[in-house]
């Protein structure tokens, strides 16, 4: 990594006038790979004095944040791992102070927090406490004060932790560069330190983090503060960014494996045989040798051993494998004694789901609702974690002979929480597959989980017909190009609610497009009156003989009109 995550902080509280100190704060810089994936937290919190658990809501808010945030996935992004903890503190605080102090103020404290991921620094607040940034020798406000003035003398809380089950908090994100200096402050200091002084101290004695924040503490008691007085200071050391060099050297620590054929033995396993090679990697059936089972090891293809961007989606690809736990998805296993870059993952005896299509063209409407539910259930698993597969399509959907279905390779996965770590590789390549991946995602855009409901209506589609949406293209075609067939003209079995549910889930426009699998399975599974017969289908469509009958009769009409005309004149 070409620069790491790394900063130096201080703290200093004081309880001041008052009998408790109802202030907390705190950062936590996390070991190993969570650095990466996660990054840098830190927060601060001011209980609210009239509220009786003030000082126990702050500790909590805090703790609890810089706990439970690197506890959640490391798929999922910044805003969403800290609006969900954020959340979960907020309706606890809320029912205890009812509990605790029969109260719904009971337990009512601010907060500011920060997390620090890659090169951004994302902002989350609510309350009067404040997050700035000194730059350049320049202070910035990063946060709005929540509060109501009713008079000159009097203003309250408009919004904290703890007053009501739900909470709306404030989010920003913003670049973060070396030597910055983060400061966090409660309204004991900003009340009676003026901006302009903070910058003055700073620039001062920015050099030294805790003769700065002393120097902040002492001068707010100087100039009168009764309440609670606490400041943190985070200065960022350096920011990473991930280069060519970092993917070559975790390829260094695992070199390509030798080549492999039936009997060679790697890291305690026996290669049986060769199931699949292509120009970007090879698969083979081997063995454990210390339980007997079959698995499938993977590697990738020596043509790219100087391609980055390749090598990144192959490691990639076993990252996501080893965070998704579903019966319907290819379970990722992790090698016991690796020396070689391969993936193992585990052995399904069947077929794919392309060999399925291919043997039975026009699958039975009750088995392609049974099919798809599994493959639903496990495209849930990915997006549950802010993860879009982007290459769904037949051939990357596994029948064990059981019938249950496995979604696999996740080279082409989109990780949420991975796109907000900067790197010099491209990872922007459009990826997928033509006719089976959604046009947005072919041509580079914003994919989503709608992306890959176009994908999962592809396939409905092609399981009631055997054939595709839009035909079957060799080349992307331009999304206002795109012309739907309808179902109907392959299966005239098909209700027209089902052609229109079909219609729905492969729109070219994602805004277009069901929200969810749910919807779109409860409308294959029982008629949608938005779909009526009438309106679905041009007469073209339904009832072609109908149409040309009908269109005949206006023109013969017509041609006797004129007929008519000219004997007149």
């Amino acid at each position: 990594m070409a620069g790491k995550l790394d900063i130096d902080y201080a703290i200093v509280t004081e309880k001041g006038d008052k009998n408790e100190n109802a202030d907390a704060a705190d950062a936590c810089i996390p070991e190993g790979e969570l650095i990466y994936s996660k990054g840098i937290a830190a927060a601060i919190a001011d209980g609210m004095s009239s509220s009786e658990g003030g000082k126990e809501a702050s500790q909590v808010s805090v703790t609890g944040f810089l706990t439970d945030y690197f506890s959640t996935p490391e798929s999922w992004t910044v805003k969403t791992s800290v609006q969900r903890v954020l959340g979960a503190l907020n309706r606890w605080l809320y029912s205890q102070g009812q509990v605790k102090h029969d109260s719904a103020r009971g337990m009512v404290t601010t907060f500011s927090g920060m997390v620090l991921k890659s090169s951004t620094a994302h902002i989350f607040h609510v309350g009067d406490s404040r997050i700035y940034r000194f730059r350049n020798g320049e202070l910035e406000l990063l946060t709005r004060d929540h509060r109501v003035w009713v008079s000159k003398e009097r203003d309250f809380l408009s919004r904290a932790m703890g007053i009501d089950p739900s909470i709306d908090i404030d989010y920003r994100s913003l670049d973060a560069e070396q030597n910055d200096i983060f400061l966090f402050t409660t309204d004991g200091i900003t009340g009676h330190v003026t901006d302009h002084r903070m910058q003055e101290l700073l620039a001062d004695h920015g050099n030294n983090l805790q003769a700065c924040a002393s120097k902040l503490l002492e001068e707010s008691l100087h100039n009168g503060s009764t309440d609670n007085v606490t400041c943190q200071l985070i200065r960022v050391l350096s920011v990473p960014r991930e280069t060519e060099d970092d993917i070559y050297q975790k390829i260094n620590e695992l070199p390509f494996p030798p080549d492999l054929s039936p009997g060679v033995k790697i890291d305690g396993y026996e290669i049986l045989r060769e199931l699949h090679a292509s120009r970007r990697s090879e698969v083979f059936l081997a063995t454990d040798s210390q339980t007997g089972e079959k698995v499938i090891l993977k590697t990738p293809s020596i043509n790219y051993r100087d391609d980055p961007e390749f090598l990144d989606s192959f490691l990639h690809e076993e990252w996501v494998g080893r965070r998704i736990k579903n019966i319907h998805v290819l379970k990722t296993l992790e090698p016991k004694h690796r020396h070689f870059l391969y993936n193992i993952s585990e052995y399904v005896e069947g077929q794919s789901l392309r060999q399925w299509i291919d043997d039975h063209p026009q699958t039975h409407i009750n088995t392609a609702r049974e099919y798809l539910m599994q493959i639903a259930d496990g495209l849930r698993a990915f997006h549950r974690l802010e993860m879009v597969h982007q290459d769904l399509k037949p051939e990357n959907i596994l029948i064990d002979n059981n019938g249950t279905l496995k979604i696999i390779d996740f080279g082409s996965t989109r990780v949420a929480g991975a796109s907000e770590i900067c790197s010099k590789l491209d990872k922007n390549i459009p990826l997928g597959t033509i006719n089976y991946t959604a046009p947005e995602c072919i041509t580079g855009s914003n994919c989503s989980n709608r992306s890959d409901i176009f994908s999962f209506g592809v396939i409905a589609y092609e399981l009631l017909t055997g054939k595709l949406p839009y035909g079957d293209n060799d080349k992307p075609i331009p999304a206002n190009k795109l012309k739907y067939i309808s179902c109907r003209k392959y299966n005239d079995q098909l209700a027209t609610w089902v052609d229109g549910a079909l219609r729905k889930a492969v729109n070219p426009d994602p805004r277009n497009r069901y929200k969810t699998m749910t919807e779109f399975l409860r409308d294959l599974t029982q008629p949608n009156e938005r779909f009526d017969a009438s309106t679905s289908q041009p007469l073209l469509e339904r009832n072609p003989l109908l149409f040309w009958k009908s269109l005949s009769g206006l023109l013969v009409v017509a041609c006797l009109y004129l007929l008519f005309l000219l004997a007149r004149s």
